[in-house]
């Protein structure tokens, strides 16, 4: 059977498939946020089987399957390799008008060449002729990712982090930038406890600093973001709930409720947590700001809701969803406070609940800054919003309520090295949105104008944006 996986899918007329053919197609990739690994890159060894590769730490697949009633064994079990394909390629029919349906098909045609769906028929045959691909070199982690066109790579690395292999890859001049990402979550946790009291010791001792303090808690991560920056960071992360309130505890009293947590007195962390997150997190920014980083902050999920299976398999295994936190208020005030004291660096602001998408849209035009094009951004649809629904939610968001030409684009946001069809994706939607209103008789029929606000969106606007 021919599958819908044409060179003109999703490009629903001639201007459409115009733009993307002419104009987006062949375009690098500059995938600015990534949970690949370093270590992979630098090793690049072979995956073995298309497993490991392919459904290893998907939880996108492995809520699907669970949501099939597949057994665990399957999923995170020990089952083996073979038959955890197998288990995946039985699931697949039954995504359809799940993005998954569309990325699976994608991802095996675009880089295995292989044109046919995937099914209980198919699967077998698949798995084999995956299995012969990987162990040739073309297939290893630095050839898999020339072959998709990647420029540029932001990973996602916690501050205690040696980023030894990012040393690597740098030394062995791949052709692929590899940057780390700085993303200290676990430093704004003081509720968390011996988690946390074990995190800051980690902390001192790989940044060499005893951590007594705040002063010396911010002076250890001073020494980690001077240290992120000679390894060649350009960007931090920040996963959160909310953006913190800042609260009315003087600097004393966060210091005393810091040390009183270190010492194992947790029980007044709660009260102090947000207060004590703004400030860090503010001055943290302040650090960014100096050495002109972009600071990156994805918003709204509210994480590990099933805590049976947290205490069975861990965090990032699937068991978490789209929240409905109150975002402007402390959004604005964060972003205020720092554009008061003159620190406010390029920021990219990522929404997962589709509700306050008008409120992502607005708030950067508060705050956009002099000789910088798009300096804030309302950031692509993420996680459960990088779907075709989703995806144009925040794109007509962004167009009707900031400007479309200055955006940067998409970013897989993905452990998979086999995820980058997701720009192929964002593109063909892209050029069909850009169609629909020419047609329309909403834009003016003019490809060679267009496609190049189309270029800069999916290029261009991210090169400039990163540049390094």
């Amino acid at each position: 059977m021919a599958t819908i996986f044409t060179e003109n899918f999703l490009l629903q007329s001639d201007i459409a498939q115009e733009l993307y053919h002419q104009y987006a197609k062949n375009l690098p990739i500059i995938d600015y946020h990534n949970h690949l690994s370093p270590e992979m890159i630098s090793k690049n060894q072979s995956f073995g089987t298309i497993t490991k590769l392919w459904l290893q730490g998907d939880h996108y697949k492995w809520r699907a399957m669970r949501a099939l009633g597949i057994e665990e064994k399957y999923i995170t079990g020990n089952a083996s390799d073979e038959e955890k394909f197998i288990k995946w390629a039985e699931a697949v029919p039954s995504t359809l008008r799940n993005p998954l349906f569309h990325w699976t098909h994608l991802e095996l045609k675009n880089t295995f060449g292989i044109d046919e769906y995937l099914n209980p028929s198919s699967a077998v045959n698949i798995y084999q002729k995956t299995l012969h691909l990987l162990q040739e070199e073309q297939y290893f982690p630095q050839a898999l990712l020339k072959s998709y066109r990647v420029e540029m790579l932001g990973t996602t690395d916690d501050p205690t982090d040696s980023l030894e292999h990012h040393t690597a890859i740098h030394t062995k001049n791949i052709g692929i930038k590899v940057k780390p990402s700085f993303r200290p979550d676990k430093v704004l946790a003081l509720a968390s406890g011996d988690s946390f009291r074990a995190y800051i010791q980690t902390l001192s001792e790989v940044a060499k600093v005893a951590i007594t303090n705040l002063d010396t808690l911010l002076q250890a991560l001073q020494n980690r973001i001077l240290f992120f920056n000679e390894k060649g960071c350009v960007a931090t992360d920040h996963g959160l709930e909310t953006i913190p309130l800042q609260g009315n505890f003087s600097l004393h009293e966060l210091d005393i409720a810091f040390t009183n947590v270190l010492s194992g007195n947790d029980q007044l962390a709660p009260q102090y947590e947000q207060a004590y997150a703004f400030y860090i997190l503010s001055e943290l920014c302040k650090m960014y700001h100096q050495q002109g980083w972009v600071q990156q902050f994805h918003l709204g999920a509210l994480r590990n809701n099933n805590t049976y299976q947290l205490k069975q398999l861990g965090p990032d295994t699937g068991y978490d969803s789209i929240g409905d936190f109150p975002q402007a208020v402390a959004l604005s005030r964060f972003l205020n406070y720092l554009e008061n004291e003159n620190k406010l660096s390029k920021t990219i602001l990522y929404n997962l609940n589709p509700a306050d998408n008008a409120i992502f849209g607005t708030m950067p035009g508060n705050f956009q800054g002099e000789g910088i094009r798009g300096k804030i951004q309302f950031g692509s649809g993420w996680w459960f919003l990088d779907q075709l629904d989703g995806m144009t939610d925040q794109l007509n968001t962004l167009s009707n309520m900031g400007l479309i030409s200055t955006f940067i684009g998409m970013l897989t946001d993905s452990r998979s090295f086999l995820s980058f069809p997701r720009h192929e994706y964002f593109r063909r939607l892209v050029c069909n949105l850009f169609a629909e209103d020419i047609i329309k008789g909403h834009l003016p029929h003019d490809t060679e104008w267009i496609g190049k606000i189309i270029q800069d969106i999916c290029y261009y606007n991210a090169k400039s944006y990163f540049r390094d």
